[in-house]
């Protein structure tokens, strides 16, 4: 199977979207076919030895619209959105003035005050015949400005797939062939067909729906700000060496392995590992920390940050689509365009909500017709009910919150990969943590150190010459505590490593042993156990057979982990850490971080059960928090996997959630924020259907025999395009959220 993301040119509502989907999930070959028409993106799963992408460009044209190439797409991204929101507001411009002074000519003789302004040349009663003639000179430039409505419109509906565009092409329509039918009459003779004239209500409504869509479209505009701040931070050139020489050039050109320079206050064009010079540099747009770090030679740096105070010269390791920035964008904008299995609701409604409400229509009209005899009646229930009931803010309500939300997450440091991640993340219940470098640093530190039978340098000396020689992360520990005390290693000979023990060598003629009391054969000094207890890891080491020495090894807890516990705690989620160290440390860790479960000396296979076995026992979805190779089963196992940003390439791609701060404060933030996401969903459904449920029955005339209300057809356009422009509004009030100095999310005001 292939995965096919491109662009999809002339959708304009829900039911356009449909029509694709639709459209492309009954072409063979086609497994799973996904369009988003906030993003005007098509996610399209195909076998390509069954269809081509020819075949899929085919299917789509058939449907009445365009599939886009990315090369094509990524250029009308640059230029096209501007030029078409430009052109839209030309469109509204010319349409609303012209409908302010057709609506003007249309209604004022009947409006008080404003009958004693209007030109007595233009009564309907002294000349009818100008009347309904100027009307049509106002209305020609409306029907200019609106005529993509009749072509994509009557297009749909002879396909037998209408849409938005097929409502407001019909409603029109019937209302201006009846004007221009009334307009006949007066020619022949009939005066008072000049006041059965529905000219105004065609204009009026194209030029509130154009209005309506020019405020959609710029509000929507708005809503991938997260993401293109993310990428306008990129440089355009790059300095690099060559032959020790600078030279300058395009950011693009940069090739790995290239020698970058990078002075005061210029942006990184990739990422790299300095290897000469010390600066601070800004990484906020990366972490959302306010703070510049510190870098010297073999720290990492990432492309888009900024250079603070010196200059530093940096290899080249990734570059393209492969920098941190990059794979950022990607992850922010694959989550944009998927859809929350919520969306799906919306999707199966729109698609039969637009033939639903033609049919509600026809019958309400011919129902007032047969009970008054009044086709002018009739005609305006007909029109009333199409132009109510488009189905744009229904289709708009959850991919507009979505993209928000995302790009509200990535700004923060919360990268949700897809938008069934980030609703999912809101029923968690559970949350289980990986303990080395997820709650802890993950750098172990000697934390006590006791000397036994010798004098503490030569112990730290036969010490830190054999632990040298290894790799294992507590040897580092005790070499860089030897250091910090001014100890000199020594040569080690004879050098042998026993995996899951120890080590053994001779260091200055003495035999030294450093492991566990069975692989040293003494028994466990009651010192050390007591270390243990303290969630301290005890090495011991002995010289000539004799133990002469206890190290205490620990590795810090974090202390934004304890916060993130005790935020989760006060959202009534239960903590669970699952850990391959041995039950005493980490029970002693455990309690230090305020964790309610542990389970620990746990394999990657084990921890997968344990996540199983919490996933049976409840119906709360469980979250598992890793940054580890031998987290990447249990992240893909449980419902919603989160890796911290600092972890391995296995882990990030095995999660639906990357961290890019290893804080786990930031998992407080995910869930905040995927709360409030569908929160604003939920309300955008709420007033999205509500809208409909309420507007339909009082355009079809229901509460006319008992209060004589009839929905102006005008005012039916007018909240068609409000409830968009709102639902719209509603999603980009995301956007005001703001983190504490805690991390934790709350809504604010927008000042």
């Amino acid at each position: 199977m292939e995965k096919l993301t491109c662009k999809i040119g002339g959708m304009m509502c829900a039911a356009c979207a449909a029509n694709v989907e639709r459209a492309l999930n009954k072409t063979e070959g086609v497994a799973q076919a996904q369009v988003n028409i906030a993003t005007e993106r098509a996610t399209i799963e195909f076998d390509p030895d069954k269809v081509t992408k020819d075949q899929l460009a085919q299917a789509v044209k058939a449907a009445g619209y365009e599939m886009i190439d990315r090369a094509k797409a990524a250029e009308l991204e640059r230029i096209g959105k501007q030029k078409e929101i430009a052109m839209q507001k030309r469109r509204m411009i010319i349409s609303v003035i012209f409908g302010a002074l057709l609506l003007y000519v249309a209604m004022a003789p009947m409006v008080p005050l404003l009958d004693r302004l209007y030109p007595p040349f233009l009564l309907p009663e002294n000349h009818p015949l100008l009347f309904a003639v100027v009307q049509i000179v106002l209305l020609i430039p409306i029907l200019i400005c609106g005529f993509g409505f009749y072509t994509r419109g009557f297009s749909a509906l002879f396909r037998l797939a209408p849409n938005m565009d097929s409502l407001v092409a019909v409603s029109t329509t019937a209302a201006l062939c009846y004007s221009l039918y009334s307009t006949v009459l007066i020619i022949l003779g009939d005066a008072h067909a000049a006041h059965r004239l529905y000219f105004e209500s065609a204009g009026v409504i194209i030029a509130l729906i154009l209005l309506g869509k020019f405020l959609e479209a710029r509000s929507r505009g708005k809503t991938g700000e997260a993401i293109r701040a993310l990428m306008s931070l990129a440089p355009k050139t790059a300095t690099v060496l060559r032959d020790g020489k600078p030279v300058t050039i395009d950011a693009a050109d940069v090739k790995l392995g290239d020698s970058v320079l990078i002075r005061p206050g210029e942006s990184l064009p990739v990422d790299g590992t300095v290897v000469s010079g010390q600066t601070s540099i800004d990484e906020s747009m990366l972490t959302g920390e306010s703070l510049p770090v510190e870098k010297l030679p073999g720290d990492r740096v990432y492309g888009a940050t900024v250079n603070q105070t010196g200059s530093i010269v940096y290899t080249a390791e990734r570059i393209g689509e492969d920098t941190a920035l990059a794979r950022i964008v990607q992850m922010v904008e694959n989550a944009a365009g998927s859809k929350a299995p919520i969306a799906h609701m919306a999707d199966v409604i729109a698609g039969w909500f637009t033939p639903a409400v033609m049919s509600i229509a026809v019958i309400a009209a011919l129902i007032w017709f047969f009970i008054q005899w009044d086709f002018a009646f009739s005609m305006q229930v007909f029109i009333s009910v199409l132009v109510i009931a488009c189905p744009c803010a229904l289709g708009l309500a959850t991919p507009t919150a979505i993209i928000v939300g995302t790009g509200k997450g990535a700004a923060n440091g919360v990268l949700f990969k897809n938008a069934a991640a980030l609703q999912q993340t809101h029923h968690i219940k559970t949350v289980l943590f990986d303990k080395t470098g997820t709650i802890t640093e993950g750098a172990p530190t000697v934390s006590d150190f006791i000397a036994r039978s010798l004098p503490e340098e030569t112990v730290l000396m036969l010490a830190a010459s054999l632990e040298q020689a290894s790799e294992h992360p507590l040897a580092q520990a005790v070499v860089s505590y030897a250091d910090t005390r001014g100890i000199h290693p020594q040569e080690v000979s004879e050098f042998k490593a026993v995996a899951g023990n120890g080590i053994e060598g001779i260091v200055d003629g003495t035999f030294v042993k450093i492991g566990t009391p069975a692989y040293l054969s003494v028994s466990m000094p009651a010192q050390a156990q007591a270390l243990a207890e303290q969630g301290k890891t005890p090495v011991l080491i002995s010289a000539d057979g004799i133990l002469c020495g206890i190290f205490a090894v620990t590795d810090p807890i974090k202390s934004t982990s304890i916060t993130a516990i005790h935020a989760l705690h006060n959202m009534g989620i239960r903590t669970v850490m699952l850990t391959g160290d041995n039950e005493k440390t980490a029970r002693a860790i455990a309690d230090q971080a305020g964790i309610d479960i542990v389970h620990a000396q746990m394999l990657p296979d084990t921890k997968a059960a344990v996540i199983k076995q919490y996933q049976s026992d409840q119906r709360h979805l469980v979250c598992m928090v890793g940054d580890g190779i031998n987290d990447a089963p249990a992240l893909t196992t449980a419902d919603v996997g989160i890796a911290v940003g600092s972890g391995t390439d296995v882990a990030i791609e095995s999660a639906d959630i990357v961290l890019v701060k290893n804080d786990l404060r930031d998992v407080v933030t995910a869930i905040r924020l995927s709360h409030m996401t569908m929160r604003n969903i939920k309300q955008n459904l709420f007033w999205a259907f509500g809208y409909n449920v309420l507007g339909i029955p009082i355009a079809a005339g229901v509460l006319y025999p008992v209060f004589g209300m009839l929905l102006n057809p005008m005012i039916a356009a007018a909240a068609m395009s409000l409830s968009s422009v709102s639902v719209v509004s509603n999603a980009l009030r995301l956007n005001y959220m703001k983190i504490k100095k805690d991390d934790l999310l709350v809504e604010t005001d927008h000042k």
